[in-house]
């Protein structure tokens, strides 16, 4: 059964997020809130947990997950930034943006996309989804809630630990966080390419 965390929007409470954080090192799977919408996270070597989101996603290989990073430093430890592409992250962060950029050697093998080596990495503006990466202190693995067949992410907390509890280690709730996922751009290529239009604003990648 899931654990349920109610954590306030602005100012969560430490020892909420400190008890997350230790169910996450410890193996966990959450349901958590961004500036998108829910997400499912798990530590970032957590074979386990990958394997889990798969399941309950019904993803393939070719899926990118998500390495929610506190800050640009540390985003920058785990993919690939030339100038340019730094130049325009950087004026989209934090913010409603997934960035697919090629890995370094600190990504497990396991979450790279099987041909292009690649993952996606993003900074959100969501107080609840940061305080949750600054104290575990590193990435935190995601992927969008979205279930198979559905085609809006869940929104409501209760919601999701009705229909996830026996998959999942815990829900953290702040209120409702929006419906649509972020704008995926893909800065892997010659030219950004736009491959999900999303909450985040498109028109500075186009």
């Amino acid at each position: 059964m899931a654990r349920y965390y109610d954590v306030h929007p602005r100012n969560p409470q430490r020892r909420s997020i400190g008890q997350v954080v230790e169910l996450v090192r410890n193996g966990g799977l959450i349901a958590y809130p961004t500036d998108s919408c829910f997400a499912l996270g798990c530590q970032l070597g957590d074979k386990a947990g990958i394997d889990r989101i798969r399941a309950i996603r019904k993803l393939d290989d070719r899926h990118h997950f998500t390495l929610v990073c506190e800050d640009f430093a540390q985003l920058g430890q785990f993919v690939v930034v030339n100038n340019a592409v730094f130049r325009a992250i950087k004026a989209a962060t934090p913010g409603k943006y997934t960035f697919i950029l090629p890995a370094t050697k600190e990504v497990p093998r396991r979450l790279l996309h099987p041909k292009k080596k690649t993952v996606g990495v993003r900074i959100p503006e969501h107080t609840v989804a940061q305080a949750l990466v600054a104290e575990l202190g590193e990435p935190l693995l995601s992927s969008t809630l979205l279930l198979p067949d559905e085609q809006e992410p869940l929104t409501n907390g209760w919601e999701i630990k009705e229909q996830l509890d026996h998959v999942i280690d815990a829900v953290v709730d702040s209120g409702e966080c929006g419906v649509e996922p972020t704008t995926v751009v893909d800065f892997s290529v010659d030219e950004p390419e736009i491959v999900r239009y999303g909450a985040g604003d498109p028109s500075r990648f186009e």
